[in-house]
């Protein structure tokens, strides 16, 4: 219903847009119309004397007057609109959606044992294999890969279609082997070696970490300036409220957990960011880190949605029309009811 009175132009397309350049008349027509009626004598219908009437001012009542004369001119330019057929693309269900430009995506998740810290519910581990998982369900059309790091890397999953394969991937996360530390140089090493020649255009590396480079060979910024090398770009996010979280400490009696300080090198992340033309995003909490991973899909709404029409779509001039009748009806009502004219 609604639909029915939008007559937002820059909403619509147009089956015939050459009616369009008689747009160009209207604002001659309305020029020539003011400029006549400036030279126009006429009174205001008025049941009153004439005495009374001479108080009233005159120069609202010619403003009444010329903006019924815009009225006009408004109403001829949507006659015009109306005769370009225009169409609306969201009101035509009759067509085939074909996403063919996606994006390639690693996930390059940070799994050393501080990620296990508590101040995210249930920890930060599991709170990011989660966000990740929802940030899987949104993706359509895109390849999406898996690289867990400590403190060596390996590929969990190479980029793929099957989104449920990677998110049972995403589940196992936690369960492997791993040698100890944090080889952030390592982990984004190897997903940029995971993004081949024959990835699509759009490259993407989301790099995710709890503390500062402490293990492996490859040091971050060789590694961003390999990424930049292979036209990818690396958002890189920091995970870990601000200041102290409990943290699990291995001890000979088992594991326990202490308040230790969050150490994250933000300055490391956000060379890397700026190397590969990313972004660098820092997460406090689960809510955060949804909201991060939510700005990066905005940043990347780069693929073109090819729509392949079975039919020409009908067109909708109905809006244009009613507030075409509309207002010419007020225009009318203004001039029959309130004004007569002395030629």
């Amino acid at each position: 219903m609604l639909n029915n009175w939008n007559i937002r132009f820059w909403e619509y397309n147009f089956q015939s847009p050459n009616w369009l350049w008689l747009l160009i008349l209207v604002p001659v027509i309305c020029w020539i119309l003011l400029k006549r009626e400036s030279k126009r004598q006429g009174d205001w219908k008025f049941s009153g004397n004439s005495e009374t009437q001479r108080k009233f001012s005159t120069r609202w009542i010619m403003a009444v007057r010329r903006t019924s004369i815009v009225l006009q001119c408004f109403v001829l330019a949507l006659l015009i609109a109306a005769m370009a057929k225009p169409f609306h693309w969201s009101s035509f269900d009759d067509f085939d959606e074909n996403y063919k430009n996606g994006i390639d995506i690693i996930i390059a998740m940070d799994v050393s044992g501080s990620m296990l810290a508590m101040d995210f519910e249930p920890n930060r581990l599991e709170a990011s294999k989660e966000v990740a998982k929802e940030f899987v369900d949104g993706r359509r059309g895109d390849r999406i890969g898996l690289v867990v790091y400590a403190g060596e890397a390996y590929t969990a999953c190479p980029a793929t279609l099957d989104y449920t394969i990677l998110k049972k991937q995403i589940d196992k996360i936690g369960e492997e082997n791993i040698e100890g530390g944090t080889a952030i140089g390592t982990g984004l090493g190897t997903a940029v070696t995971r993004l081949r020649s024959d990835s699509l255009q759009s490259k993407v590396i989301i790099l995710l970490t709890d503390g500062s480079n402490n293990a492996g060979d490859i040091d971050p910024l060789t590694a961003a300036e390999l990424a930049r090398a292979k036209n990818i770009r690396v958002y890189t996010i920091g995970v870990g409220s601000n200041g102290e979280a409990p943290t699990p400490i291995a001890t000979p009696f088992g594991i326990r957990y202490e308040n230790q300080e969050v150490e994250i090198d933000e300055i490391s992340l956000m060379k890397i960011a700026e190397i590969t033309k990313g972004q660098y995003f820092r997460a406090t909490n689960k809510e955060g880190l949804k909201e991060i991973y939510k700005e990066i899909e905005k940043l990347e709404k780069r693929k073109m949605l090819d729509q392949h029409y079975k039919s020409e779509p009908p067109a909708t001039p109905m809006a244009f029309m009613n507030w075409a009748l509309l207002i010419a009806l007020l225009s009318f009502i203004t001039n029959r009811f309130l004004f007569k004219t002395n030629e």
